[in-house]
């Protein structure tokens, strides 16, 4: 990918992550950051209080990123290791069970104390099983069906493991942490992982038009050396 095209894609998945954290911490932190300040008509701290949780958008986005690049090694090394597409696909369905059920036994079931929390967690984990299946679909289906694991096993474990701080917190509002911190590396992640391709090919096209507008200025130039 060429460096103009890699900042456009850092860019717009940095702003995806800071508006899908803005406009769903209005809903999810309502009550402690947004109701006060709205009942009040102190307008300054409520668009303060949205600011802060566009930040921390930009933020999960950055991690989101740092993530994406450093799976993409982590891929590549278990090609290396396994030798084989279909023998590393099943190490990657492996640790994508493993990780669910880590997530349901120690990260939900401590937390899940009543029933509204066992349907919250509950959701999450259907919402987060549904957007991996979804985007893994999209992914194979505009590339090569090939990629359908790798996709399903980023979209799930890697998202598990960037939203493991917020899933540890044992003080405070978590559920709305919880809630609120797993969408915008969801939306990051499915963004990264079906717009790349299309960086990649305008990256090749960018990188051919350069090299016939050398090949233009040099024959330019020999011809006029010539007269």
């Amino acid at each position: 990918m060429t460096i103009r095209n890699w900042v456009k894609f850092f860019l717009k998945a940095l702003l995806l992550g800071g508006a899908v954290t803005g406009l769903l911490g209005l809903f999810v932190r309502w009550d402690d950051v947004f109701s006060q300040p709205f009942n009040a008509g102190q307008w300054g701290e409520f668009l303060a209080g949205f600011v802060w949780l566009v930040i921390i958008g930009l933020t999960m986005s950055i991690i989101s990123q740092l993530c994406f690049f450093a799976y993409l090694t982590v891929h590549q090394i278990g090609m290396n290791i396994f030798r084989t597409l279909r023998l590393w696909n099943w190490v990657q369905l492996l640790i994508i069970a493993v990780v669910i059920t880590d997530l349901i036994l120690f990260r939900f079931a401590p937390n899940a104390e009543t029933t509204g929390q066992v349907w919250l967690y509950g959701s999450l984990l259907a919402i987060l099983i549904f957007t991996a299946v979804v985007t893994a679909y999209f992914k194979a289906k505009w590339t090569n069906k090939e990629t359908f694991i790798s996709a399903l096993f980023f979209m799930i474990v890697i998202t598990t493991v960037e939203w493991l701080p917020a899933l540890m917190v044992e003080e405070g509002n978590i559920d709305s942490w919880v809630t609120l911190l797993l969408f915008p590396f969801l939306a990051v992640n499915a963004y990264q992982l079906l717009v790349l391709p299309k960086y990649n090919a305008q990256s090749d096209v960018d990188r051919q038009k350069l090299e016939e507008r050398r090949a233009a200025r040099k024959a330019q130039a020999q011809t006029a050396s010539k007269k």
